[in-house]
């Protein structure tokens, strides 16, 4: 079933809040709790199913909810890869997708046999894997980052020359930040991200000129020319919770504006024109969230010789995040 939205001023969309709204997530809550499950949605998500969140958060932090919840189910609100982190975090937890179909086009662009060709062009340097991948290709990498700690990642490794898969644009920001290494990256990218265009940020950023702009490492270097801040999804809301600014320009997925508007009320919050929508993560739905729950559908499986790989770089990762706090 599609969820009805109307636009508003910023492009983002909203569901009207209506009656059958509000009692179905009455209903995901009251079933949540009866089935002792928790519920993690990304910032990326439909509003509607923000609220009925017990935790919002970026890649980083949610793999860290994923890995201490006690709860004996994990509804993922957010796309395929994020739920398999989390069933790779605590394996012996019943994780749930609601859309099966809620993929990651950045994910699509690098399998395990093309990361196994990667680390053969270029023997002995290892391979650093943005969370944005599928288990099979975790289980070939050395370690694991997330946009929040992706340089502090890098940094950790002794190596001058490291591989970087599948993000070419985060990579090529790793690279800036530590010039003493070498990045070799992979020619992948956020398809959401890659939309937004130096015209585009400048034309708006014409329209508020005292909005500062923050902008998310997935965008392309020329994007990122223009920001006046650049970190990840929660980096983001936290620059913009404790800046003195009251107007911002967001270089993200719509998402996030939606998440920030209901933190800072009293801020205002642009995007591009039109604003970027990631379509996987849409396709998680209060409907779905609800079949989902009800029925325990689409539980997330990874073999397990590929799950002990995966699992190791993702452990990896965060006990340097852990260790080290991040410079991003």
């Amino acid at each position: 079933m599609c969820a009805l939205v109307m636009p508003v001023d910023d492009g983002t969309r909203v569901r009207p809040r209506t009656p059958e709204v509000e009692r179905l997530q009455h209903h995901i809550r009251t079933l949540a709790k009866r089935k002792n499950a928790v519920i993690l949605a990304h910032i990326y998500q439909r509003l509607e199913v923000q609220e009925i969140a017990d935790f919002i958060g970026d890649s980083l932090n949610l793999s860290r909810e994923a890995s201490r919840t006690n709860a004996d189910i994990i509804v993922f609100c957010g796309v395929h890869f994020m739920a398999e982190t989390a069933k790779l975090l605590n394996p012996k937890r019943l994780v749930l997708l609601p859309d099966m179909k809620a993929g990651c086009g950045m994910a699509d662009m690098i399998t395990a046999d093309q990361a196994r060709a990667f680390k053969a062009q270029y023997p002995g340097r290892p391979l650093v894997t943005y969370v944005n991948t599928y288990a099979e290709v975790k289980a070939e990498a050395d370690i694991c980052c997330t946009s929040t700690n992706a340089a502090t990642v890098v940094r950790s490794l002794p190596d001058r020359e490291v591989l970087f898969a599948p993000d070419m644009y985060l990579g090529g920001w790793v690279q800036k930040r530590l010039p003493e290494r070498r990045i070799i990256t992979w020619h992948g990218y956020c398809p959401t991200h890659y939309v937004i265009q130096p015209g585009m940020v400048r034309a708006r950023k014409a329209q508020h000129p005292e909005a500062l702009v923050l902008a998310h490492p997935e965008c392309s270097p020329e994007v990122l020319e223009l920001a006046d801040f650049v970190g990840s999804t929660q980096g983001i809301v936290e620059f913009a919770g404790r800046s003195s600014a009251s107007e911002f320009l967001i270089l993200t997925e719509a998402g996030l504006i939606l998440r920030l508007k209901a933190l800072h009320p009293h801020k205002k919050f642009y995007s591009i024109a039109p604003c970027p929508h990631c379509p996987y993560m849409k396709f998680v739905e209060l409907e779905k969230v609800a079949a989902c729950l009800e029925q325990e559908l689409n539980p997330i499986e990874i073999p397990t010789a590929i799950m002990l790989r995966a699992r190791r770089s993702i452990e990896r990762m965060m006990a340097v995040s852990t260790s080290v706090q991040p410079a991003d």
